[in-house]
């Protein structure tokens, strides 16, 4: 092809987070030409990551380069996670499913016209092959509110560490019912890849030795070795539109600042809840839908809270793994808690704050003395449902400036303090003196903001996760969710994407689309 000449590709994955790898997996096992773009670089892994300046904040991974600007209940401005893998290399890898009844709408969710287009049974093969091409690890049976499986995990799960049996004790002896958090993490020596060594350098940090299984470890090397093409380096800046089709996609590389336009029959967009909604608009794509003006908006991010218990002495002096056990009693609610009803969210065990961020927020000395502390903490992560709502949003000012308004209900509210005292109460019962609660202001778990949904007047995506309007354009990231349930949102990205990448391949059978997982499906209900 002659310089210049547009590369012609059957698809174009912008994003290489869990959304674009797991929508391009089909396709690529299908025989597609598949392009990926990708703002960001592959993170370099070694000794490095375990660094007080591997916390992902600190790392050039974290760019402010498109700021965006946070209005409502905080103030403040905000970067974006750019690489290869997206905010997988740097999460926790608790890998759990909504449950059943979270895809049926809650009265404030129905009010915000949320929607979800299927349930529970439609979804379930789609989240069997995606945990078995992620290889998330776990054990059925202990979670109260689990849903029905089709399939065993990929992996079984090692042994509680010293302080995970602690608090599951505790949490026993106050009535609740700890479970084991399912695991995108590589605990076994196969294809290459390290076992997991149960270091405490997992949430927030990139993976050292790569055994954790977000998806520049475990999915894009196979996809890339199956052919598909990665431009790393590469920020899309616009959509070209052709009547109701994507003629092109711009994309700008951020070495070099050469413009390039590359077309397909396909484009699916990947790019996060923020900067998705961002690039449609920027696109003009949103006045070909025939809601638009929901494009950016009914932002969710989960209500959270993290309680840290401190002890009188060290918990474990080899600095074990601590993200291992979950309670989710409260989930639906619970005859303790007799405000708010209904719904409420999980409660997962997780470490003590980054010895690096807590450099980086505190004063020197204080700084000093809290790091002394550390190895008598852990914590417990608490993740209220949150309701959608319509002023909650992605705006883009006329100066390209991208703002983010978003303010909690006071439901919102109310129920993050229920679960609060609830990981109090449990932290206590394990033998903490004291305990600190931070609310998290981080927009990890943004979704929403270009929800699907089975009407065209209340939702921008249609069942398949296509843009209403525009024939050839499809979302698959977390702004496709309609709902924030109360887990974390990764896997159901993922099974959505890779629903969406298997019907455009014509392949309707999971077991087709999960073609080069690294575990067999095996088609057995584990629990009804």
């Amino acid at each position: 092809m002659r310089p210049g000449c547009r590369a012609e590709y059957d698809a174009i994955v912008i994003g290489s987070g869990i959304g674009g790898a797991l929508a391009a997996h089909p396709l690529v096992h299908a025989g597609w030409r598949v392009l990926m773009v990708e703002r960001g670089d592959w993170v370099r892994r070694g000794p490095h990551n375990w660094a007080s300046d591997g916390v992902k904040d600190l790392t050039p991974h974290y760019d402010h380069a498109t700021p965006y600007q946070v209005r409502g209940d905080d103030r403040m401005q905000i970067g974006g996670v750019h690489c290869v893998g997206g905010q997988s290399v740097f999460y926790g890898g608790v890998s759990l499913r909504y449950r059943e009844r979270d895809f049926e709408a809650t009265p404030d969710e129905r009010a915000a016209g949320a929607q979800w287009p299927f349930d529970y049974g439609e979804l379930e093969p789609w989240y069997a092959a995606a945990e078995h091409i992620i290889g998330v690890a776990g054990a059925s049976g202990g979670d109260p509110t689990e849903p029905w499986r089709s399939s065993r995990f990929a992996q079984s799960v090692p042994p509680l560490s010293r302080t995970s049996c602690r608090v599951a004790d505790a949490a026993e002896q106050l009535g609740f019912s700890p479970f084991r958090l399912p695991l995108a993490i590589n605990y076994a020596r196969q294809g290459g890849r390290t076992a997991c060594v149960g270091c405490n350098h997992c949430d927030c940090y990139a993976c050292a030795i790569s055994a954790k299984n977000d998806v520049s470890a475990a999915v894009l090397p196979r996809l890339i070795a199956r052919g598909m093409q990665l431009r790393t380096n590469s920020a899309v800046v616009r959509l070209r539109l052709t009547g109701r089709r994507v003629s092109g996609v711009e994309c700008i590389d951020t070495s070099t600042g050469r413009r390039q336009v590359h077309s397909a029959r396909i484009v699916i967009l990947a790019a996060g809840a923020l900067a998705t909604p961002h690039l449609l608009h920027r696109s003009g794509t949103a006045r070909l839908n025939p809601h638009g003006d929901l494009v950016g908006r009914m932002l969710m991010r989960h209500c959270n809270a993290i309680v840290f218990g401190m002890f009188p002495r060290p918990l474990d002096p080899a600095r074990e793994f601590h993200k291992q056990v979950g309670i989710n009693d409260l989930y639906f609610g619970h005859a303790r808690v007799r405000e708010p009803r209904g719904k409420l969210g999980s409660i997962q065990q997780i470490h003590a704050p980054p010895p690096g961020l807590l450099t980086h927020v505190l004063p020197g000395p204080l700084a000093g003395y809290g790091r002394r502390l550390l190895d008598r903490m852990t914590g417990l992560i608490v993740i209220a449902n949150d309701a959608p709502q319509a002023q909650n949003r992605v705006t883009c000012e006329a100066d390209g400036a991208v703002h983010v308004h978003h303010r909690y209900t006071p439901r919102d509210r109310a129920a993050r303090r229920a679960l609060v005292r609830t990981a109090r109460a449990v932290l206590h019962e394990a033998g903490a003196v004291t305990t600190i609660t931070m609310n998290v202001r981080t927009f990890s778990h943004a979704l929403g903001t270009v929800r699907m949904g089975p009407r065209a007047c209340a939702a921008p995506l249609d069942a398949d996760c296509r843009f209403r309007g525009v024939d050839n354009l499809f979302i698959a990231d977390a702004s496709a969710l309609p709902t924030s349930a109360g887990v974390n949102p990764s896997l159901t990205i993922a099974a959505l994407a890779l629903r969406a990448g298997a019907h455009l391949a014509g392949l309707d059978r999971p077991a087709a689309a999960a073609a080069g997982s690294r575990v067999t499906i095996i088609p057995q209900v584990v629990n009804a």
